[in-house]
This record gives structure tokens, sequence and C-alpha cells, in this order.
């Protein structure tokens, strides 16, 4: 293919701005008409930063897999190096590979097996305080929940009382993000009050990060979860990793770990309390699979509706919405030259709500996954936890423990909207609903009565 030596199409910018979608009220619907306008790879300027968009699956196999040694990780993350340092989402080059190697095993299938357990007696501890009728903002809910399983599984500590703290300067981190503060470096550097919150907020993570190290030092007898695995490394020289690769990988298994899943969850409840149809369905695959009892990791085989509804949330709502690369060198993409320093972007909301792949896209509808339909699906029509060798090291361990808390709490209780006004998505570093997600909750003895009341209703 003959490479183009104009730029591709793209958006009209101003002059000394460019095009700015990330300052704009509404980014995801911006973008998603400029890719509906421009197709398959757009270009525009913020500020000096030149960026390639990407909506094919197969410009974005081209650098996730491909090319992927072509490119590094992009600015979003970069902006967040005084969070989450040099760990395992930001590390590049043969550091990010060791790493990688020595946290692998910690997510094969027989650990996994291993994490349910913890997982529904941490959801049931969870549902033993909730009482029908109540309102209660799911998203903390589910928020510290996640944080719970994550510390306890692959750190090997309770929590306890850091639950509260680490939930209250993961706040100001995600203000933080928001408004296109990831192309504009000398902003985050004034003096503001969002500026100083984040800071302080990071040095409090950087505390509770500390204490957890040194709960899990001083507790031998634990079994041999990731932390101790990482305690216990040591180079080809026989030097263990220091505090600060250890402050690093902790905070990245601490925030990335439990964020993702309790917001796809957060989504997912969203989405059935919109489609009662749906949720009578999976409804009844959790009764008829479980029959009362509690689930377990061999049970999850069963639940193929509850994995639909899920993966379905997730198309519509990926808590990773877009993820960005850096070009290395001057390389080609889609038959464009990208030079050497230019940014690479690509959607998983707008390639999961592109036409082409998915009929109808705005709809609802779990029962699209069907096996059929996943094997005609392209590479990259697709991707919620990214793909390539950067792909999400977690993804397992994420499906598992949505699947086994989606069906802990579905057994017991029904969540239903407290405002028929739409939740709109906010687009940080995650994808979180706005301003939170108040959901009243419905005993699922209650909720029976009340559907039979309804439908014997004249």
């Amino acid at each position: 293919m003959t490479t183009r030596s104009k730029l591709p199409p793209g958006p009209p910018g101003y002059f000394l701005v460019g095009s700015f979608p990330l300052g704009a009220r509404d980014p995801l619907k911006l973008l998603t008409r400029w890719a509906s306008q421009y197709g398959d790879i757009f270009y525009y300027r913020a500020f000096t930063t030149h960026v390639y968009f990407l909506n094919s699956p197969d410009a974005i196999e081209s650098v996730l897999v491909t090319n992927s040694r072509d490119f590094i990780k992009g600015r979003g993350l970069q902006v967040n190096k005084r969070l989450f340092g040099n760990g395992l989402l930001t590390s590049e080059g043969d550091f990010w590979l060791r790493q990688r190697r020595l946290c692998q095993p910690a997510f094969h299938r027989d650990c996994l097996r291993a994490f349910s357990p913890t997982m529904v007696a941490y959801a049931e501890r969870m549902l033993e305080h909730w009482r029908d009728g109540e309102v209660r903002d799911i998203q903390e809910e589910l928020t510290r929940l996640t944080l719970q399983i994550v510390a306890k599984t692959l750190l090997g500590v309770e929590m306890g009382e850091l639950v509260q703290e680490v939930s209250r300067s993961v706040r100001p981190i995600m203000q933080f993000n928001t408004r296109g503060r990831i192309l504009m470096p000398l902003v985050r550097y004034f003096p503001t009050p969002l500026n100083i919150r984040y800071r302080l907020a990071v040095r409090r993570l950087e505390e509770i990060v500390t204490r957890i190290m040194d709960k899990r030092r001083a507790n031998e007898a634990a079994e041999n979860d990731l932390l101790f695995v990482l305690l216990q490394a040591r180079d080809e020289r026989g030097h263990s990793m220091t505090d600060t690769q250890l402050r690093d990988e902790v905070m990245t298994l601490l925030l990335a770990g439990h964020e993702t899943t309790a917001l796809a969850l957060c989504w997912t409840f969203y989405l059935l309390a919109l489609h009662p149809e749906v949720e009578n369905r999976l409804l009844k695959e959790i009764d008829e699979a479980l029959e009362g009892r509690l689930p377990e990791f061999a049970d999850l085989a069963q639940l193929k509706y509850a994995e639909n509804v899920i993966r379905e949330s997730m198309r519509l709502y990926p808590p990773a919405y877009a993820m960005a690369r850096v070009a290395l060198k001057d390389c080609e993409i889609a038959g464009y030259r990208v030079p050497r320093g230019a940014s690479v972007v690509m959607s998983q909301w707008i390639m999961h709500r592109d036409p082409r792949f998915f009929e109808r896209p705005e709809e609802f509808d779990p029962g699209r996954w069907t096996e059929e339909f996943m094997k005609r699906l392209p590479n990259f029509a697709y991707f919620p936890f990214g793909g390539g060798p950067r792909v999400c090291i977690g993804a397992s361990f994420a499906m598992e423990e949505a699947m086994l808390l989606l069906t802990m709490i579905l057994r017991k209780f029904r969540l239903r909207l407290c405002s028929e006004e739409k939740v709109e998505p906010l687009a940080a570093l995650t994808l979180r609903p706005a301003p939170g997600l108040k959901m009243k909750l419905q005993r699922r003895e209650q909720a029976l009565q009340h559907s039979r009341s309804a439908q014997a209703a004249p």
C-alpha cells in the first residue's frame, strides 16, 4: 500500500488550540460524531499534540498487536506517573516484561478458583447490611467491596478502615483527570485547589500503600499471594525490589484492580433496571443453576447468560472507554504516515457502538452474544480489556469477580433506579456514572410479590 503524504481528514481547528474534544461538554458524543463523519482514521491537533484517531479493527490491531513495539503508553497515563509511578500499568520495555512475568502466575486458573470463596464471602458480608427499601449509592458500595477483595486476594491484607480512606482519595484523582488536563501540562502544575487536592490524595494513597506493605511483611503466616511474590522476587543480580518499585506495583494493583470491575457492575445494574425482561431471564438462570446455594467457581461455566449480560454491559459502557499510544518512530497506519511523537487514540466507546459490527448498537441485548456472532466479530471491534502484549493482566480475574458478585447480589435483591432521569457517563480516567448511582434495594421476595400484584391489578 502506498503511504499517503497528506493528513487524514478531520475537524477544523482554531489557531492556537486546534481541536480540543476532551474539553467539550460531551467529549464522547463529539468524538462519535467525528468518527461517523471522517471514517476509519481522522486527525486533529490539540494544542501541540498531533492526534490520529483510529476507528477500524484492522488499524487498532496494527497498533496494539502487529507493531506494538513501535508505541508506548499514551499521555493519559504519563500524566498520572505521580500516582502509578513505574508500575505494571505505566512501565515499558524489559522492566515491564519482567514485572508482568512476576505477576502473571497470580492470575492463572488455579489461583482464580482459589479466589472465588473470598469474593463470595466479602459479598455476603456486604449484603448482611442491606435492607429492603433502602437507598444506597451502588457505585460506592461496589467500589468498597471490590477494593476489599483485591486487597485480600492479591495483597494478602484486610483493608478495614483503610477502605474509606482510599475511597475519599480516589475522588479528587478522578476530578483531576477530566476536562482535558491530559493535553494541558501547564495547568496541572498551577497551585489550584483541584491540583492541591490531587497531590494530597496521592500522598494519602502512598501512606496507605506503605501501611499495606508493612502489614503484609509482618504477616509471615499468610499464603503466597501476589504481594508476597513481589516481596520475595530477586533480579539476575540477586537484588530485591526497592520500596519504590513495590509501592508502584501495589498502587497499580490496588487502584486498577478494583475500579473497573466496580464500574462494570454499576453499569450492569443500571441497564438491568431499565430492562426488566433481561433481568427476569437472568434471575431465572441464577435460580436454576444455584437452587438457593451460594455460587462457586465451577458454577460460572453454567451462567452463560450472566456472562453475556456483563459482556453486553461492557460493550455499551466500557469502564476503559478509550486508550492511547505514542509513536516511537515514524510509521504507517491505514495508509497514512504517522510521525514520531504523535498520539494514536482508540476508543472502546466508539468501536463498541459501531453499526458495522453491532446491529441496533444502542440497544442493550445480551442475546446478541451467540457463538456464531462472536466468531464473525472482527478482532478489536470489541476490546474492553485492551489487547496485544499489554492486554489487561486481570481480565479473567475481573470477569470472575463480576459474575460472582452479580450473582450474589441478584440472589437476594433487585436494584431499582431512584430517578427517571438518565444517568450520564463521565469520561475521566474511567467511565463513571455522574454523579453516582443511587438505587433502591428491593428484596427478591418483596419484588416477586410486587410483580404479582401489578399483574393482578385491573
